[in-house]
C-alpha cells in the first residue's frame, strides 16, 4: 500500500474512532440518534444528537476537512442555536497529526457531556 492509501486508511479509521466514541453518548432520559456526513468538497463529520423530552436537540460532534494544503479539525457541542461548548478551529500541515488531534477532539467532546446533559435537563425541570 502507498502512502496516500495508508493516509486514506488512517482517516477512515481515525472517523470511525471518534464515530464510536460520540456514539456511545446516552442517557436515560434523551432519545441517541448518531450521525456522520460528508463536507464538500474534501471532509466529513460526526456525531451523536440526543433528543431532550423538551424536544431539543443537544449535538456533540467533531469535523475534519482538508483545504488550502492543511487539514481543519473542529469539536463542538450545542443545544439548539446555543453553543455549550467549543474547541477552537487548529489546522495543521500533516495528516498524522490532523488524526491524533481528531482522536483529542472526539475525547474532550465526549468528557463533558453528562454534565451537559444534566444541565440542560435541570433547566426542563
Amino acid at each position: 500500500m502507498d502512502s496516500e492509501s495508508l493516509a486514506a486508511a488512517g482517516l477512515l479509521e481515525a472517523l470511525s474512532r471518534a464515530s464510536g466514541m460520540l456514539a456511545e453518548l446516552r442517557h436515560p432520559f434523551a432519545r441517541s440518534e448518531p450521525f456522520s456526513y460528508f463536507l464538500p468538497p474534501a471532509g466529513a463529520r460526526v456525531g451523536t444528537g440526543l433528543t431532550l423530552p423538551d424536544g431539543r436537540e443537544v449535538r456533540f460532534e467533531v469535523s475534519i476537512a482538508a483545504s488550502a494544503g492543511a487539514f481543519h479539525i473542529e469539536g463542538s457541542i450545542t443545544a439548539e442555536d446555543e453553543t455549550l461548548f467549543e474547541l477552537p478551529r487548529k489546522s495543521v500541515p500533516d495528516i498524522h497529526d490532523a488524526l491524533a488531534l481528531l482522536d483529542d477532539y472526539a475525547g474532550e467532546v465526549v468528557a463533558p457531556a453528562g454534565r451537559l446533559i444534566d444541565q440542560q435537563l435541570d433547566g426542563i425541570v
